[in-house]
């Protein structure tokens, strides 16, 4: 391939950083831009025209999926011998080289994991942690190590950097920091961020290995430069040694590393630290649609220029699609069955499902739409976090809650009973302060007590083994063997990838911005990750927020500060991706509140709800049907292992009975009566209905 035809594929931008092959050169490149297509084609256009000498190109990157990529296309371009590797990488090929040349034996091995180490460090300072405490410590460790924070220094320097967690204060990590890096010592190991350290001491201490690298490497290339730490900061510039035969790549945009060490200011000072840098704005977006563009400038541009300098502004390259939709629900469970409802939709209308994902800020958040999915039969891949029942501390509470209901529940408050176990576990209505695995767990059991609160409403005299029959049966759905399906990934774990279709959950206030960002360094950076999450959709987006977590709660949630750009808080009304009227809506979402079939009043208590009328008003209840009902569930109940509540519940078998619906339509208005109940039971009811 010639030099010239390497340049006719690329875009004005995109071959203004092919062709800048001399100095300092700094690439702000926005989402869906094609910054990996223009560095991979400077690269192979500097070898053909004879500028690189391919043997002495080190291009870096965070990931070994990146690094892969990059290789992968420079292999596509006729680009051969250019080193690409990550950070880590490149530094511990160059460690074992030199490290025996230095110091006169083998680098010390790596330890595999840096739990059993952290676990006997604490041991010494008599600190106790579980698994999800040694998750905490090791990431303290590694945002310390390349940040260049010492143990001595990490009680001082950590509060200011915005460190807190939940579990341990400054003073017991500084400890517990001290003694690991005594462990490793005394055992001869290593860690990852060490093979760091040892390649900036060879660099910084050894002219001679500072040399030989620096010969053995004339270009470099940084991909992702937003995320780089200190240390490999430092690294770099031991590499260069004076010179500015680098490129940088990055966009400041998705800068939502910085509580693990990511320092966004090496790339937009890049600039001010290298006079001379040829300055490159890569704005047009090849994936998403100009609706979609609009969406993400918009966000952004709320955060002013002194709020996200360096940012570029998107042109979509793409045709026109449909308007992002966002939707306002009165709780958490009819935001998800909605949800689910849509990507129902959007696979009948021949979407894959694989390019359809849900996008939220936590861990915790993902059970409701596993759920809702799951009893639709749709498939899903979690990403970034375990499914909410293999979670530690899901097993552990439905152990805890097992115990109890084989002892008695001794109470017919079903919540008290739950929050009574889980709050013997350590679990407290006030969420802790900080984060880490103990705001997780709290997120997580939480969550598990909401689920509590809602089958208790729906089954007032359920008790304690009911609710594990329903865990059990949640579970066993959710677990299940899938092929390749939807997506469920935290706004973190998204980073990187593209959907067809994304819908963003949860987008309201307390959540994204999460609670715990108090400073305007913090929310910024929750902007930049709702900005992550609306440029992963390259034709349909969906932002839905709910009212209150529980059915019937208080509606006092409102959307996210960060749609206040888009005028998004009167547009909450009923849209194409919700395609059957419910009746479940908040009067704030527009929606009217169902009314009592007998009187005409409106119904607030979801007893009510479910009967469809209140309760003191009279009933019509046709008692013959009704048992006829009823010996139908218990039948259909043993057939499919279930408990009979769990088929319907009496409240709606008395609304039906009541009723008589003699069409599916009519079925459908009964509270209770969704979509997949339709689909089961429908012929059976109606049939029971018409005689």
């Amino acid at each position: 391939m010639s030099a010239d035809s390497l340049l006719a594929a690329l875009d004005p931008e995109q071959r203004a950083v092919a062709t800048s092959l001399n100095g300092p050169v700094v690439v702000m490149a926005g989402a869906g831009t094609g910054k990996t297509r223009a560095i991979t084609h400077r690269i192979a256009y500097g070898v053909r025209t004879g500028t690189f000498d391919p043997l002495r190109v080190l291009a870096v990157t965070f990931t070994q999926r990146a690094a892969g990529e990059m290789r992968g296309r420079l292999a596509q371009l006729g680009v051969e011998g250019v080193q690409a590797r990550t950070f880590h990488s490149a530094a511990l090929r160059q460690a074992r080289w030199f490290w025996p040349k230095v110091y006169g034996g083998e680098l010390p091995p790596i330890a595999d994991r840096k739990f059993p180490l952290l676990t006997e460090a604490a041991s010494r300072c008599r600190v106790r942690v579980d698994t999800p405490a040694l998750r905490d410590l090791a990431g303290e460790v590694e945002w310390a190590k390349v940040s260049n924070v010492r143990p001595d220094d990490y009680a001082k320097l950590a509060p200011r950097s915005g460190r807190t967690l939940a579990a341990f204060d400054p003073a017991t990590i500084a400890r517990v920091f001290a003694a690991y890096e005594d462990v490793k010592l005394e055992r001869g190991r290593i860690d990852l961020e060490d093979v760091l350290l040892c390649a900036v001491a060879l660099l910084a201490e050894d002219e001679r290995v500072a040399a030989e690298i620096r010969r053995q490497y004339r270009t470099f290339v940084v991909d992702e430069y937003q995320d780089v730490s200190p240390l490999q900061q430092s690294l770099l510039d031991l590499w260069l040694g004076g010179r500015e035969d680098v490129c940088v790549v990055g966009d400041p945009a998705q800068t939502i590393y910085s509580w693990a060490g990511a320092e966004p200011e090496n790339l937009v000072r890049f600039a001010s630290r290298h006079p001379s840098a040829t300055v490159i704005k890569l704005v047009r977006d090849y994936r998403s649609t100009p609706q979609i563009v609009d969406v993400a400038n918009r966000i952004l541009d709320a955060a002013g220029p002194s709020g996200l300098p360096g940012r570029v502004t998107l042109r979509s390259q793409r045709a026109p699609g449909p308007a992002p939709v966002y939707q306002e629900y009165s709780d958490e469970v009819a935001e998800a069955d909605a949800v689910a409802r849509a990507v129902v939709r959007l696979r009948d209308e021949g979407v894959a499902l694989r390019d359809i994902a849900v996008l939220f800020r936590t861990n915790a958040q993902s059970e409701n739409f596993e759920q809702a999915l799951a009893e639709r039969k749709v498939p899903t891949v979690l990403k970034g976090a375990e499914r909410f029942f293999e979670r530690a501390e899901i097993r552990q509470a439905a152990v805890l809650l097992r115990g109890q209901a084989k002892a008695g529940d001794g109470s017919d408050d079903l919540v008290s009973v739950v929050t009574g176990v889980l709050g013997g576990a350590g679990w407290t209505p006030e969420p802790p302060t900080g984060t880490g695995a103990v705001r997780d767990r709290w997120e997580s059991l939480s969550a598990l007590v909401t689920l509590t609160s809602d089958f208790a409403r729906e089954h007032p005299t359920a008790r304690l083994a009911d609710l594990m029959a329903e865990l059990d049966r949640r579970a066993s759905i959710q677990h299940a063997p899938l092929a390749e399906g939807v997506t469920l990934a935290t706004l973190h774990a998204a980073k990187g990838l593209e959907w067809d279709c994304v819908f963003i959950a949860g987008a309201h206030e307390g959540t994204l911005p999460i609670s715990y960002a108090q400073t305007p360094a913090q929310v910024e950076e929750e902007r930049r990750l709702f900005y992550v999450g609306v440029t992963r959709a390259k034709r349909q987006l969906f932002v839905s927020w709910s009212t209150s977590r529980s059915p019937g709660g208080r509606g006092q949630r409102g959307p996210t500060r960060f749609l206040d750009p888009l005028n998004v808080r009167s547009a909450s009304r009923p849209t194409a991706w919700e395609p059957s009227a419910r009746a479940d809506r908040s009067p704030r979402a527009g929606r009217p509140i169902p009314k009592c079939r007998v009187c005409g009043r409106g119904l607030l208590d979801p007893g009510a709800r479910k009967l469809g009328r209140c309760e003191d008003c009279p009933s019509s209840i046709d008692q013959e049907l009704y048992d006829a009902l009823v010996a139908w569930r218990t039948e259909q109940a043993a057939t499919e292992r279930m408990p009979a509540f769990v088929v319907l519940t009496d409240a709606t078998l008395t609304a039906i009975a009541e009723t008589r619906p003699a069409d599916e339509q009519s079925l459908r208005r009964i509270p209770g009566i969704g979509h997949t109940k339709i689909t089961k039971y429908a012929d059976s009811i109606l049939g029971l209905c018409a005689r």
